[in-house]
């Protein structure tokens, strides 16, 4: 997808379009609800990103390239390999827990085959980030610190799949760990839910004692 200058406006549209996409879903979204919350003259929007479609691509691109740009940093940093997957990890939760409106407009808009144009950035952007996992990975292995039969192809899905089920069920694990307010909630994804992440993860990558 070709990289689309972002001013305020645009940020204002996609902000919104984010917030609607992710509450009303992508078809029960029309530009002029857009337009409508954002202030912003209907022409305009469309003058800006063409279709609805589009849209959702800059939407995508927009929330999302900040994490390829943070994995590409952390390739070269000169640190250990489990304390590279460790920051990876943290990184991946960070993220989805910034951008919990379009992980939600994606998890719905994947299954339907008529986005799949729209998604496809989000499918490229996908593969470059698995290639700076991979390569990650890679170096441990190369240092003999990680395992020569690991799936690196689902150590992504572990970390964001662990993540996402622990979200959707939200009210069960608010009652089962006593978590009384939104700051008890996401410091408990911060601390205790990561470190179990990262803990699982090195369970899988290390070779056993």
């Amino acid at each position: 997808m070709s990289h689309i200058e972002l001013n305020d406006k645009k940020i204002q549209i996609l902000n919104v379009a984010e917030r609607l996409f992710s509450e009303k879903g992508f078809e029960g979204t029309s530009i002029r609800d857009i337009s409508k919350e954002a202030k912003i003259n209907i022409a305009m929007v469309s003058y800006y990103f063409g279709s609805k479609e589009r849209l959702l691509e800059a939407l995508i691109f927009h929330k999302t390239v900040d994490l390829k740009l943070q994995l590409e940093n952390l390739l070269q940093e000169n640190i250990e390999p489990l304390e590279k997957v460790n920051k990876l990890i943290e990184i991946y939760i960070n993220r989805i827990c910034l951008n919990k409106g379009i992980y939600r407009v994606l998890h719905f808009e994947l299954y339907n085959k008529k986005r799949e144009k729209s998604l496809q950035a989000f499918t490229e952007l996908k593969k470059g980030n698995l290639k700076s996992v991979e390569s990650i990975i890679k170096q441990g292995q190369a240092l003999g610190v990680f395992r020569k039969d690991v799936n690196i192809q689902l150590i992504t899905p572990t970390i964001i799949g662990t993540f996402f089920h622990f979200h959707m069920n939200r009210s069960f694990f608010e009652e089962l760990f006593d978590l009384k307010t939104e700051e008890m909630f996401n410091n408990y994804i911060k601390n205790d839910l990561t470190k179990h992440i990262q803990q699982t993860i090195k369970a899988l990558l290390v070779y056993e004692n």
